[in-house]
């Protein structure tokens, strides 16, 4: 489920895995690997997906369908 909320969210902001990856700081071939599911995807990554896309890692990870981020104190 989050290789396909991460690939569908790159999608819908028409970026390439390679923008994805150099905001990363990481190769682009471990961000496909974290798309395609064959690579799981260590929590600072996946804390720097939400951040960039301006959500949860609940909701990347399926458990909530609410896009919004959690309010910050």
């Amino acid at each position: 489920m989050v290789y396909q909320k991460i690939k569908d969210l790159r999608d819908d902001k028409d970026l390439t895995q390679q923008e994805l990856a150099d905001y990363l700081k990481i190769s682009r071939s471990a961000y496909q690997n974290y798309e395609s599911g064959t690579r799981g995807i260590p929590i600072e990554i996946l804390s720097k997906i939400a951040d960039f896309y301006c959500t949860s890692v609940d909701y990347l990870i399926g458990r909530t369908n609410c896009k919004e981020p959690y309010p910050k104190k």
